[in-house]
């Protein structure tokens, strides 16, 4: 009896110091928020600085519905956990942040933390965002409150299952995956470089898709632009280091800046997701940051490596699965028929408006899940100032089925040239 009273008492002590643990790991770094607002002037020039840094930030991306009034809130961000609703932006002061000042808003960028204390779901990426300076933060809640128009439209409950849902859970989450940071720039780099690595690394938030996550879906070091899957989107955001995937590191910088401001260059083009970040926010940004960002993705751990690999990487018949004949030739007959038109019978394209598929890295990537997506679902570029008349490629869902879709690509990864593997039924299983 008294060695169970024994095990009970330490286990009851280990689980108080971890509780107590948890909470302190949550606020660390907290300062203490002043008693009354402190104020600052809202200038002009402060308020364009905030409208600017939200445009580089992207956040009407996740905080405007289609149609919606403009930071209202109300967009389904899904993950494994469950479904996350952002929230009102907008200076109303009864479902918006009206009532916040600016060291609330602070709080939230740098801590994840709302002004009434909760802890805030890192589907909103502070993860990434603490990294900003409180000036920045200062800007964007300027222009937050002084020209957003406020909406009262009520913030929706998140759709969490249990226990994602809880305070608690997040509190243990964030106490081994996330610490709130500040931006140090690398004594060792010129300000271009470190200009651009906090655009990428914090305001950019570019791990939030292309770098890989753990079980709990936190990410790891905010360089490791190694490539993510968007799971419940059903795209692959390719690796920023890998020259076989969308690694820069071999790109003249002009050609860099041309896919961020535009939408597409001479050695590529976006689709996807991507897409909707270019036609957003960085075909917004000034020429000088865009050029810091080129030279930043240029120079990623592991990219100069990388360039030396070469093209991607051409997979050996012993490493894939062998190729059927039969749906070589199901997939030549439906490309002759639906696809040769743009692309060309041997997969050369036709510059300037549809890409060539022959070398083309999308189509030799590993993952064919960016394919499968863009013949379902159709392939769009973003409207742009520099390409305001993007050529577009129609989606086939109702005219091609799974076996269709498996066997046009199948083809097109291993034709003119191009060794990978071909689409198997799994892979038309992931959506």
């Amino acid at each position: 009896m008294r060695r169970l009273l024994w095990s009970l008492v330490v286990l009851t002590a280990l689980a108080a110091l971890f509780a107590a643990t948890v909470a302190w790991l949550n606020v660390r770094g907290e300062e203490a928020l002043p008693d009354a607002p402190v104020a600052f002037e809202a200038t002009p020039q402060l308020v364009e600085r905030g409208r600017y840094l939200a445009l580089a930030g992207n956040c009407a991306t996740c905080h405007t519905t289609r149609g919606g009034a403009p930071y209202a809130g109300g967009v389904v961000i899904d993950t494994p956990f469950g479904a996350v609703v952002a929230g009102n932006l907008t200076p109303d002061k009864t479902h918006g942040i009206g009532s916040w000042s600016a060291a609330h808003f602070w709080r939230a960028m740098h801590h994840g933390r709302s002004k009434d204390g909760r802890l805030l779901y890192p589907a909103f990426p502070y993860p990434n965002f603490t990294r900003i300076t409180r000036e920045d933060s200062n800007a964007i809640y300027a222009y937050l409150q002084q020209e957003v128009p406020a909406s009262t439209r009520p913030n929706d409950a998140h759709r969490l299952r249990f226990p994602y849902g809880t305070q608690a859970a997040l509190a243990v989450w964030r106490a081994f995956s996330f610490r709130p940071q500040t931006f140090v720039a690398s004594a060792g780099q010129p300000a271009e470089w470190n200009r651009g690595a906090y655009l990428v690394e914090g305001l950019g938030h570019c791990i939030a898709c292309h770098g890989a996550r753990n079980t709990l879906g936190a990410t790891q070091d905010a360089r490791g632009l190694s490539g993510g899957s968007l799971l419940v989107e059903g795209w692959y955001a390719p690796s920023l280091t890998s020259p076989r995937e969308a690694g820069v590191a071999d790109w003249p910088t002009a050609e860099i800046v041309a896919l961020l401001q535009t939408g597409t260059s001479a050695r590529g083009s976006v689709m996807g997701p991507m897409a909707d970040v270019v036609y957003r926010s960085t075909q917004h940004l000034n020429d000088e940051d865009l050029r810091a960002m080129a030279r930043y993705l240029q120079q990623l751990p592991g990219a100069e490596g990388a360039s030396k690999a070469g093209a991607p990487r051409a997979t050996t018949a012993e490493a894939q699965p062998r190729r059927d004949e039969s749906l070589m030739l199901r997939g030549q007959r439906i490309y002759d028929q639906r696809c040769a038109y743009c692309h060309g019978d041997q997969g050369q394209g036709q510059p300037g408006a549809f890409p060539p598929l022959a070398g083309n890295r999308a189509v030799l990537m590993d993952s064919p899940v960016n394919l499968i997506q863009i013949v379902r679902r159709g392939g769009f570029l973003p409207a742009t100032g520099g390409n305001p008349r993007p050529h577009g490629m129609p989606p086939f869902a109702q005219v091609l089925d799974d076996n269709d879709v498996s066997a046009v690509l199948s083809f097109a990864r291993g034709s003119w040239g191009n060794d990978a593997p071909p689409v198997t039924a799994r892979d038309m299983l992931r959506r």
